[in-house]
């Protein structure tokens, strides 16, 4: 199944939709069903509601979980609501663990009980297993949906509990082995079983050096750990090292998905993600709380502005270049603080040191601030003759641009000592404080220096 771009799509969907709405069921599921899951799931998520309604009628609740799996996190849980419940809940039953916990947690309480209720037994009890962990958590991502096996197991005996176990595991490329007592004692991976002698016992050819994290790791953290190792799963313990699940690389991938966004919007100033689905009001209480704290910042500025108000009175010229100024110190800080958060996010701060990492923006702040100082000398020697104001815009852009750089990378570092996510030192946030720092360098200066600006 041959994955398509948007237009092909659209051709495919426009052949498809006749058939469904025309009723020629038979044509509509070969059709249909014949396309990857992400194609199909994309052109679900762009039906009218009474489309959708036909699709649900002419697909199993099987078929369905693997469109609903790969429909956009945003849109799934308004999808499962507007279904018959009993429909919905079979679909939950066949999605993977893990797929289903996902979505639950995003719909309101009663309904989770309502859902839970319907379904079949074993199904709602290994979902109420994943429900209780704490979200953004090991517990809360990982799938009870694995392969293990014992370590008193015969590579033969292993290899037939495998092909039983196999249809209904997220992966088999990694077997973990536990002992007596439940406990995670090794891994195996598939390729090392097929090749091993049928007498061989487990405990004999599996490998004890196996990475676990515990249930309640941060889920940020794991992705970082598999990206370092490159793992395809990873076992999940509890305090004992009870083996309690596995997380597969899918999921660490809408992990890392979830993680970006997150960031790029704390970057912005929003404090929690907004998907195109947000009204305007939620969009603005969202908005809102940053452009408060940003709203006293800036009357910080214009206080800072105003007590240099004899200043601007003699040599009205300096009001031309605060922007210029101000501009440029947030744009340098806004720099620094995304290396900085990119790396304390990527593990490269503990790496370096934090002090390496201050030391080399300091540097960087001094090189960008010494060029730009010179260049704006000279262009406004050369387009106001005036040496010494040239002077003094330069000086003031070389001081703000490295106290600016240093500002950008010492602010989220400061958040991250006190465990506060270094994403919310934000674009907006930082820019504020840097106008704040500059025109107080700006004017400094001018009111020193006043004598030979006069």
């Amino acid at each position: 199944m041959e994955h398509l771009e948007k237009q092909e799509r659209m051709e495919m969907w426009q052949k498809i939709q006749k058939a469904l709405i025309d009723e020629r069921i038979d044509q509509f599921r070969a059709e249909f069903l014949e396309l990857h899951p992400y194609d199909q799931a994309k052109i679900f998520e762009e039906q009218e509601e009474n489309i959708r309604f036909l699709i649900y009628s002419y697909l199993s609740p099987e078929e369905m979980a693997e469109v609903i799996e790969q429909v956009d996190r945003d849109f799934v849980a308004a999808f499962i609501i507007e279904m018959v419940p009993a429909f919905a809940a079979k679909i939950l039953e066949h999605m993977s663990t893990d797929d289903a916990v996902d979505i639950l947690n995003e719909l309101d309480k009663n309904k989770v009980a309502s859902f839970l209720t319907i379904m079949d037994k074993k199904a709602s009890e290994e979902i109420k297993e994943l429900l209780h962990y704490e979200e953004k958590t090991a517990g809360s991502i990982m799938t009870t949906e694995f392969v293990v096996i014992h370590t008193e197991m015969t590579v033969k005996e292993a290899m037939r509990h495998l092909r039983k176990a196999a249809p209904k595991a997220e992966t088999i490329y990694y077997i973990y082995a536990v002992d007596s007592y439940k406990k995670l004692v090794g891994v195996i991976s598939l390729r090392d079983l097929i090749i091993a002698e049928g007498d061989w016992l487990i405990q004999d050819v599996m490998s004890e050096r196996v990475v676990s994290v515990p249930v309640g790791e941060d889920q940020e953290d794991i992705a970082q750990m598999m990206r370092d190792y490159d793992f395809l799963a990873l076992p999940v313990v509890d305090f004992q090292d009870h083996l309690l699940g596995i997380i597969t690389v899918d999921d660490i991938m809408d992990v890392m998905d979830e993680e970006a966004s997150d960031d790029y919007s704390k970057l912005a100033g929003i404090t929690d993600v907004e998907s195109s689905g947000d009204t305007a009001f939620s969009s603005a209480k969202k908005r809102l709380p940053w452009l408060v704290i940003l709203l006293f910042l800036g009357m910080l500025t214009a206080s800072v502005i105003g007590r240099f108000e004899a200043t601007l009175e003699q040599v009205a010229i300096l009001a031309v270049f605060i922007p210029l100024i101000a501009g440029m110190a947030g744009n340098t800080g806004t720099q620094a603080l995304a290396v900085a958060v990119r790396s304390i996010s990527t593990g490269e701060m503990e790496k370096k040191g934090k002090a390496s990492v201050i030391w080399q923006e300091a540097k960087t702040g001094l090189i960008t601030g010494l060029s730009c100082g010179v260049i704006i000398t000279l262009l406004i020697a050369f387009w106001y003759n005036d040496f010494f104001l040239g002077v003094l815009v330069g000086i003031s852009i070389m001081a703000t641009l490295l106290v600016a750089t240093v500002s950008g990378a010492f602010v989220p570092l400061v958040m991250d000592r006190f465990n506060i996510d270094p994403a919310v030192a934000s674009g907006p946030f930082i820019t504020t404080l840097n106008d704040l720092i500059s025109i107080f360098i700006y004017f400094g200066l001018a009111t020193a220096f006043m004598s030979y600006l006069l």
